[in-house]
């Protein structure tokens, strides 16, 4: 799964690092290192002319949400979307087959499992070993009007079966998609359910990926800043707070 991402680009930078062509007009959002469930941010999509850089909130709300509390409500519970089934289920099968995305982050959090071999609960940063590129998670967004006419937007990010030099960490682990698939994944027009599903199968989906191990600081999201991200030695004593 993913809980926690961190985001330290700009605007700027992702319409360059991503060849976005649709030029951006929304608020530039605040370097964070601890982006929480029901926080803005950014994503990638399809325009007519190309890609187009928005922002929405992190967690897709529920078709059926009758009001901004079940909105809020059903967002903490659809921050993520499982491969293996987000073409079945209810809350995500409409945006799944029409409304997916691409959602950049600097690196995401995973805990350590009690089935692994590092100590349950432990925090890791993942993140590309070029620490100068984004990673795009595999997303799908949809849109919500509430009682006043007032328009919402919303995203989840698909995981998927941990593999890899991941897998000893957790079971689950964000999708990734290979930048030839980006435009095929991103086309509203692709509308079959199994050539969909076929784009998130590829080999090596964990290639370029490192793993550190960091404070539990990050388990708090009131904490925030660059120093979450640094590696600590599992030998050291940790202190919460």
């Amino acid at each position: 799964m993913c809980g926690r991402f961190a985001l330290a680009a700009s605007p700027g930078d992702l319409i360059e690092e991503f060849a976005i062509t649709v030029g951006y007009n929304g608020p530039t959002l605040p370097a964070d290192w601890n982006i929480a469930p029901t926080r803005p941010i950014y994503l990638i999509k399809a325009a007519e002319s190309g890609r187009e850089l928005t922002t929405v909130s992190w967690g897709l709300i529920a078709p059926w949400a009758a009001d901004r509390e079940s909105a809020i409500k059903s967002q903490s519970q659809a921050i993520n979307a499982r491969s293996e089934t987000v073409h079945e289920k209810p809350t995500f099968r409409n945006a799944f087959r029409s409304r997916r995305c691409l959602i950049p982050a600097t690196g995401y959090y995973e805990w350590a499992t009690e089935h692994g071999e590092f100590p349950p609960k432990q925090p890791f940063y993942i993140h590309k070993q070029d620490s100068e590129k984004e990673l795009l998670f595999a997303g799908i967004y949809d849109s919500w009007v509430d009682a006043n006419g007032e328009i919402f937007e919303s995203a989840a990010i698909i995981t998927r079966e941990a593999v890899g030099k991941l897998a000893p960490i957790h079971h689950r682990m964000p999708t990734f998609l290979p930048k030839d698939r980006w435009d095929a994944w991103l086309d509203p027009e692709l509308r079959d359910v199994d050539a969909i599903r076929a784009l998130l199968d590829f080999p090596d989906p964990t290639g370029g990926l490192q793993a550190d191990p960091v404070s539990t600081r990050v388990n708090f999201v009131r904490n925030n800043g660059p120093e979450l991200i640094l590696p600590i030695d599992l030998g050291e004593p940790e202190t919460l707070f």
